[in-house]
């Protein structure tokens, strides 16, 4: 059988993720989260396919002894996907708010994202898929740790596909770009084209099959991530 851990596997995209593989019956499911209850609801629905660790990537010192101990339980690991994340709107520029974003969306996720890609090089293979965000290819008034984190996301796992395609290994790097899915984390006013939970799911998952290197959900976000990148700062910071 496949071993797939999924961290934020408590909330959102990583506890669909999480639900959608188990269902499946055909793969092993190391949930990582931090909220133990919903570990524990998950492996009382699936308790022949899934195990659990609570971890809360935020807390640097357990991060890399918590996966270790989760791929040992599940005897390997051949998919790694990182939905752990956080990100609220702060027009007030409150500076413990960017700074609890940016304690998990840059050195937490930089921590499981660097354990993942040493672990499938000491094995010689593996697959990390982390779920970024349309929002990283501009910046944000509103929410400005979150938008940048999701650019240092996007721009570290474009660094290490380029670092493993040297090794030659057959190791994939996949970077989900979400637009809007609905969510707690989807916040504030003139949102559209948002994506119900379980149908982006099922999208994330046919893009780590298809082993693409990036994929947006939907697709029609890539011809907005187009002109996000062509748009003109002056008339960015105008909107």
């Amino acid at each position: 059988m496949k071993r797939v851990i999924i961290l934020g596997a408590t909330s959102g995209i990583g506890e669909g993720l999480a639900r959608l593989y188990a269902a499946q019956g055909q793969t092993r499911v190391g949930v990582m989260g931090r909220r133990s209850e919903r570990l524990d609801a998950l492996c009382r629905e699936h308790p022949d396919v899934v195990v659990a660790q609570p971890c809360d990537v935020a807390q640097k010192e357990m991060v890399a002894s918590c996966l270790d101990k989760l791929a040992g339980r599940l005897g390997g690991v051949d998919v790694l996907i990182l939905s752990a994340g956080t990100g609220e709107l702060n027009p007030r520029l409150d500076v413990e708010t960017e700074c609890r974003t940016l304690a998990v969306n840059v050195e937490g996720w930089t921590r499981v994202t660097d354990w993942a890609v040493n672990y499938f090089e000491r094995q010689g293979q593996g697959h990390l898929a982390a779920i970024s965000s349309v929002g990283g290819l501009r910046g944000s008034g509103a929410a400005p740790a979150y938008n940048a984190s999701k650019a240092f996301q996007m721009n570290y796992l474009e660094g290490l596909r380029q670092r493993l395609h040297k090794t030659g290994l057959p190791i994939t790097v996949t970077d989900i770009r979400p637009g809007f899915v609905d969510t707690a984390m989807a916040q504030g006013e003139g949102l559209f084209w948002i994506v119900p939970v379980d149908n982006a799911c099922r999208r994330i998952q046919r893009a780590i099959e298809r082993r693409q290197k990036v994929g947006y959900v939907s697709r029609r976000w890539r011809y907005v991530a187009l002109l996000l990148r062509l748009m003109p700062g002056e008339l960015w910071c105008r909107m």
